[in-house]
């Protein structure tokens, strides 16, 4: 193991402990020069209006995000553990988005929710134009409409493990609960859904770490826009980096996101293996 330990820590953990290290400085991203400033560029993100709106709004899609597409993929996972003929082709057809690049898949929802994009053209076709909206130009529709893209692409991943966790249920228990007069919800939540946590725990914690990443979709389809309303602090940490020069502010942003997560991701999963111990 000791030279692909010794390959991650010069590609992964040494970087990264050095990049932490500008959020201590006043570095520009250019040049050698940079000055210790302590705690100032924490101390200005809760001065920043513009951090602390793209840190609620992350929180805000990523609780959306977890909980829709987690219920989402429960659904897609018990329909196709049916003994349904075309199972199989709608396993894959469901797990199909998955494969695309966030990017492909986010130009292509660009397109579909333009203003006379084929969404809208749809709806006017099918008489319900007066639902026509501006989906990423509405600043209270353009954070949601991002979510719907991420939650259509990744529904089909987290069906996949709910599947695996599914197909590990002993058929045997439901057929004696059934004996014992449980109907099909009381066979779920008592049978299925206790055996079914170690597959909650990743799909939770996997949409919880993608959601508070997010940057791709919202950068394709609204920049941040529109004014700030899609602004994550993925999009908040590469805008300050590249597009203003403050190298070490992005970095002190990026230091907290990675705290955030780590702690959440934590918690929650703490919280999941209590219940499924509990169970």
């Amino acid at each position: 193991m000791l030279p692909a330990l010794a390959l991650y820590l010069y590609v992964v953990l040494v970087p990264s402990v050095r990049g932490a290290g500008y959020a201590f400085t006043d570095w520009s991203g250019l040049g050698e020069r940079m000055s210790f400033v302590g705690l100032e560029n924490f101390a200005k993100i809760f001065d920043d209006s513009a951090a602390q709106d793209a840190l609620w709004q992350t929180v805000a899609i990523t609780a959306v995000i977890t909980i829709v597409q987690n219920a989402v993929g429960l659904l897609l996972a018990l329909g196709v553990h049916s003994r349904i003929r075309s199972r199989n082709a709608l396993r894959v057809l469901f797990f199909a988005p998955a494969v695309m690049t966030p990017v492909v898949t986010a130009y292509l929802w660009r397109y579909l929710y333009a203003p006379e994009g084929a969404l809208n053209t749809a709806l006017d076709a099918v008489g319900l134009g007066a639902l026509r909206q501006n989906w990423l130009g509405d600043p209270g529709l353009a954070l949601w409409s991002v979510a719907a893209i991420v939650i259509w692409q990744f529904s089909g991943y987290s069906m996949v493990i709910f599947l695996a966790g599914l197909q590990s249920v002993p058929r045997e228990l439901h057929e004696a609960a059934g004996v014992d007069g449980a109907g099909a919800v009381q066979r779920f939540w008592h049978i299925t859904r206790p055996l079914l946590a170690p597959a909650i725990t990743i799909n939770v914690m996997l949409a919880l770490i993608g959601g508070f990443k997010l940057f791709d979709q919202v950068y394709v389809t609204t920049g941040g826009g529109p004014g700030h309303a899609t602004e994550t602090l993925s999009t908040l940490i590469y805008k300050n980096a590249f597009q203003f020069g403050d190298f070490a502010y992005s970095t002190a942003i990026a230091v907290l996101l990675a705290v955030v997560v780590a702690a959440v991701s934590a918690v929650q999963y703490r919280g999941l293996r209590q219940q499924k111990g509990s169970s």
